[in-house]
């Protein structure tokens, strides 16, 4: 394994970056390597440019580098579950088209389904989860809602 982190080490100083590889992990799913900093993007193309050089024998196996990131979540409240005029409940699928239209999730990258949750038996209300992945470093995401 030193000898990928050398090469990795090495692709990384030809583009002059201060950041250096000191863990790799292959398995079956996934490469994780671990780095001394935050890698840039450009860092991040350069080590998966070297991984499908020099690791795999098929270099389609590698999709897209990307930081670690954590999940978040959002509570919407005040949603009435069943539309009175259809009857019909609101679904996930209904969220997410909501989600997408509206410019206040423009940033918004969900983790999971929505998830629509009523509030009681007798009651007409609803309460929506919405999972979400946060960020890294204040960079703004790009809509991702399937």
């Amino acid at each position: 394994m030193n000898s990928h982190i050398n090469s990795i080490n090495h692709a990384l100083k030809s583009i002059k970056s201060n950041i250096l590889a000191d863990f790799i992990h292959i398995d079956n799913k996934r490469i994780i390597t671990s780095t001394n900093n935050i890698a840039s993007l450009s860092d991040l193309q350069k080590i998966k440019k070297c991984i499908k050089n020099s690791l795999l024998n098929d270099g389609d196996q590698v999709s897209f580098p990307r930081l670690p990131q954590l999940k978040s979540y959002l509570k919407i409240v005040g949603i009435l579950f069943l539309n009175g005029q259809l009857n019909i409940c609101i679904l996930p699928e209904d969220i997410k088209k909501i989600l997408k239209n509206n410019h206040i999730f423009n940033d918004i990258i969900l983790a999971s389904r929505p998830r629509v949750i009523k509030v009681s038996p007798k009651s007409n209300m609803a309460i929506i989860w919405i999972d979400i992945w946060d960020t890294q470093n204040g960079s703004k995401a790009k809509t991702i809602i399937n």
